[in-house]
């Protein structure tokens, strides 16, 4: 079992590189299977996400390489329509392929998906789209069974107890672009990952307009062609180097950010005291002198996002103050809680809402990581503590940060992997 080991406090200064986004690239892999030919994807992450996807295409017949940030992938030859739970149960973005499946067998078969423990995440918004496109569905021994003799276009309002679905609006639009007539996702996800997915789509062919607003509508098409693209740079990443320097009061430039949308983050770290300057594609963060405490709640895009909850919540352990997080989303995603008290955060949870009571000291301790932005969230706590600390379970970690201790190495911290 590998281990990260973190001596701190570390003072974060310098510049660095932003990765192509893992919740763009993982459903456009999927995609390729619409495709009547090769596709290219340029700036895919190097995470083990991305090479679950890979497995899992393969799996299914695609003729699949992945060198250098780049994935060529031939899907012609693709003859299978089942995805098993060996290849699926690592990943909950694996459910991105009941729609390519759908249009293109009119049948799929795919293992309920796995991935993070962070609460309950049914997969209803899903078939509940693919359903108003015709298709009938079934769960069959831990596999959920879809098919449609023809897919049809129809209106549909895909909304939830928690708002829109990143994943259900993906799926849908997959399977509409080779459905008959014209198909219109009412509180359809406007996160940028859904954007790039859709623009992938539209330069393979399909007909797509409104992308980034509630309101997508996509007419069918007969086929769709293959092509090459280029993935955006992921937002959350940049969002959580951004926590980092902000936790070790650091001055840390990235780049290649063109394209991260992190508005609610900016305007909260700025709130707090934080100085965020964009230029040239490149974001300068710089943390010196006092911060204050500023309370959250997560929201669907563009609001402040989820996946940022744990970064932002180490974040105001060190800030003096009362700050209140509340988690809109999933609201039982508090296992990184107990981690930090741990170290020392005096963390309250009542129902969504975590009280964090700030303080200027965190002291080095054995954690456990429970997902993978948890992870993430210990690692930084670990960077401003005092002291040792030993985050397990770091596998977590490599789904969806590529090169995360050599990064955080270059910027100055004293970080380290080991295999125990």
């Amino acid at each position: 079992m590998d281990i990260v080991l973190i001596k701190g406090p570390n003072r974060l200064e310098g510049t660095v590189e932003v990765s192509g986004a893992k919740n763009a690239a993982l459903p456009i892999m999927a995609a390729t299977l619409l495709a009547s030919g090769p596709c290219v994807l340029k700036n895919i992450p190097e995470v083990s996400d991305v090479i679950s996807m890979t497995k899992i295409l393969r799996s299914l017949g695609a003729k699949i390489s992945y060198a250098n940030r780049t994935v060529q992938v031939d899907t012609t030859g693709v003859k299978k329509n089942v995805a098993d739970y060996s290849h699926v149960k690592t990943m909950r973005a694996s459910v991105c392929l009941l729609g390519p499946l759908l249009a293109r067998f009119r049948k799929a078969q795919v293992s309920m998906p796995g991935g993070c423990i962070i609460g309950p995440r049914p997969i209803d918004l899903h078939l509940k789209g693919l359903s108003h496109l015709g298709a009938k569905v079934t769960l069959e021994h831990g596999y959920v069974v879809i098919e449609a003799g023809k897919l049809k276009g129809s209106r549909m309002y895909l909304g939830g107890a928690f708002g829109s679905s990143v994943l259900a609006t993906a799926n849908v639009m997959m399977a509409a672009t080779l459905a008959r007539g014209k198909t219109e996702i009412v509180n359809a996800a406007c996160e940028p990952e859904v954007v790039d997915l859709g623009r992938f789509l539209v330069k393979m062919g399909a007909d797509i307009e409104g992308l980034g607003s509630p309101v997508i509508t996509i007419t069918g098409v007969k086929r769709l062609q293959g092509c090459e693209y280029r993935i955006i740079s992921d937002r959350i990443e940049a969002g959580s180097y951004a926590l980092a320097a902000a936790v070790t009061r650091g001055d840390v430039t990235l780049t290649k950010t063109h394209q991260v949308s992190l508005g609610a983050l900016w305007d909260k770290l700025q709130e707090a005291g934080v100085s965020i300057v964009e230029k040239d594609g490149n974001i300068r963060i710089r943390a010196k002198g006092r911060m204050k405490s500023v309370s959250v709640t997560t929201h669907v895009y563009p609001g402040f996002p989820t996946d940022l909850q744990a970064q932002m919540m180490a974040f105001m352990t060190l800030v003096p103050g009362i700050s209140i997080i509340t988690e809109k989303i999933f609201p039982e995603r508090f296992m990184h809680v107990s981690e930090l008290g741990r170290m020392g955060a005096a963390i309250r949870l009542e129902g969504p809402n975590a009280i964090v009571s700030g303080n200027r000291r965190l002291s080095g301790a054995p954690v456990m990581a429970s997902d993978l932005r948890a992870s993430a969230g210990l690692v930084l706590a670990g960077l401003a503590a005092e002291g040792t600390t030993e985050v397990s379970r770091v596998y977590h970690l490599d789904r969806g940060y590529e090169r995360l201790v050599e990064k955080l190495q270059n910027l100055g911290a004293d970080i380290r992997r080991e295999r125990r």
